[in-house]
C-alpha cells in the first residue's frame, strides 16, 4: 500500500511540474499523464507490472463521475440552452459515426477482425471530457457561436454512448446482447435518477439553515455519488 501511495504521489507531482512548463505550448494535462503512464508501465522504462483491470475500471469510473459532474457544474446554462440539440446529436450520432470510421480503418488497414475493430472504434469514439474542459477553461478560449459550450456539453455527454457501444460489442463477442434493454438502462435510468437527485439536493440545500459553503459542496458531492450508485444499482437489478 505504501509503495502505491509513494508512486502515485511522485507521478502526480511530476505531472504538475511538467504541465506548468508544457502548458505554455498548449499541451493538455491528459497527454502528460498518459506519457508518464507509458514511461512507468510494463513496456516503459521502469517496467512496473500491472494486471488489476477491475481496480483500473473502478478508479476510472470514480474519476469520470467527478469530471463529468464538475464539468457540467461549471457550464453556463444560459449559453447552453440554445445548443442542447446540436450537442446531443454530436454526442450520439457523432460517436457512432466516429466509432464506425475507426472500426473500418482498424479492419481494412490494420487487418483486425470485425469484433476487435469495432470494439476499438467504440473505445476511441468519444472525446475526453477532462481534456476538453481543461483546454477550454485554462486558456479561457472564447469561441464564436457558443462553440465552447457546445464542446463542453458534447464531451460530457458522449461517454454513455461510447460505453453502450463498447458493452454491446463485448457482449456480441460472447454471442448474446439485448441492446434495447441496455440502452434503456444506461440512458433512461441515468437521466431519471440524476434529475430526481438534483431536485432533492437543490431543495435540501435551500431549506437547510446555517450551512456553510464547504458543507454544501460536501452534500453536493455525496448526492452526485449517490445518484450514480443508485442508477447503477437499479440498472443491475434488471437483467
Amino acid at each position: 500500500m505504501n509503495n502505491i501511495l509513494f508512486l502515485s504521489s511522485v507521478v502526480i507531482i511530476l505531472s504538475i511540474f511538467i504541465y506548468r512548463y508544457l502548458s505554455k505550448f498548449g499541451v493538455p494535462m491528459l497527454l502528460v499523464f498518459i506519457s508518464l503512464g507509458m514511461i512507468f508501465g510494463e513496456n516503459g522504462i521502469f517496467k512496473i507490472p500491472y494486471d488489476n483491470y477491475e481496480l483500473s475500471r473502478d478508479i476510472c469510473s470514480f474519476a469520470l463521475i467527478y469530471i463529468i459532474f464538475f464539468g457540467g457544474f461549471g457550464t453556463n446554462l444560459s449559453m447552453a440552452r440554445g445548443i442542447i440539440k446540436k450537442s446531443l446529436i454530436l454526442s450520439s450520432l457523432g460517436v457512432i459515426f466516429t466509432s464506425l470510421l475507426t472500426g473500418l480503418f482498424a479492419h481494412y488497414v490494420l487487418k483486425l477482425d470485425w469484433y476487435s475493430s469495432l470494439l476499438i472504434g467504440s473505445v476511441l469514439g468519444s472525446t475526453d471530457a477532462a481534456s476538453v474542459f481543461a483546454i477550454l477553461r485554462s486558456h479561457k478560449l472564447n469561441l464564436k457561436e457558443n462553440t465552447a459550450s457546445l464542446l463542453e456539453i458534447e464531451s460530457g455527454s458522449n461517454d454513455p454512448f461510447a460505453y453502450v457501444l463498447t458493452i454491446a460489442f463485448l457482449t456480441l463477442s460472447k454471442g448474446s446482447l439485448n441492446l434495447p434493454l441496455l440502452l434503456f438502462k444506461q440512458v433512461c435510468f441515468g437521466l431519471a435518477v440524476g434529475y430526481i437527485f438534483a431536485k432533492v439536493s437543490r431543495y435540501i440545500i435551500r431549506k437547510v439553515n446555517n450551512i456553510d459553503s464547504g458543507m454544501s459542496m460536501a452534500l453536493i458531492t455525496a448526492s452526485m455519488l449517490l445518484s450514480y450508485s443508485t442508477s447503477e444499482f437499479i440498472g443491475g437489478m434488471i437483467i
